[in-house]
């Protein structure tokens, strides 16, 4: 083999590994502060999300916007924050929240809305009676209520917990949609 045919393999051979050291980079910095895929491993928010099926999350989105009543939320579970969680926010920091006759008041005002015509169940220390949220802290349920382990549960999500907004079911291909 010549000299200038070593060199061009060598140099191929480099480029390879150039290409490959930067794509995994790009997806890291993708991945740990643009958008991320999460497995839904619960029945905690039917119908909205299923077992097995998986969403994109926005991790940049509330960088430049504040967390909203009615947003599917990814955080880290305040009880063991190894452990990453998916529910709705339905009640924002300084708001009371009370979970009367299977509906949600905020502030006393009953919540409406397709994101919540859904019965909600008024169990554990949180969801009983009326509760004042903390300031930077979120009230979450899940949206099959009678099987969610939420905030009534465990209480306030703490905004530092929240990673991202959940925004497109991506799989399995036939459930693909924007969620809402």
């Amino acid at each position: 083999m010549s000299k200038n045919a070593k060199s061009n393999q060598k140099s191929a051979l480099r480029e390879i590994i150039e290409t490959i050291i930067w794509a995994l980079m790009i997806a890291l910095v993708v991945r740990h502060f643009l958008i991320e895929g999460f497995y839904i491993p619960s029945s905690s928010m039917v119908p909205t999300l299923v077992p097995g099926e998986r969403v994109l999350v926005e991790k940049f989105f509330y960088r430049f916007t504040h967390p909203q009543r009615g947003d599917v939320i990814v955080f880290r579970y305040p009880m063991d924050k190894r452990k990453n969680l998916i529910k709705r926010i339905v009640g924002l920091p300084g708001e009371t929240i009370l979970i009367e006759n299977g509906s949600i008041y905020v502030d006393d005002i009953l919540v409406k809305g397709d994101k919540f015509s859904r019965t909600y169940y008024d169990l554990g220390f949180y969801g009983e009676g009326k509760h004042l949220i903390p300031a930077d802290s979120y009230f979450v349920l899940g949206d099959n209520s009678r099987n969610s382990d939420d905030s009534r549960f465990w209480g306030y999500v703490p905004r530092k917990n929240v990673l991202g907004r959940a925004f497109l079911i991506y799989w399995p291909p036939l459930s693909i949609q924007i969620l809402h």
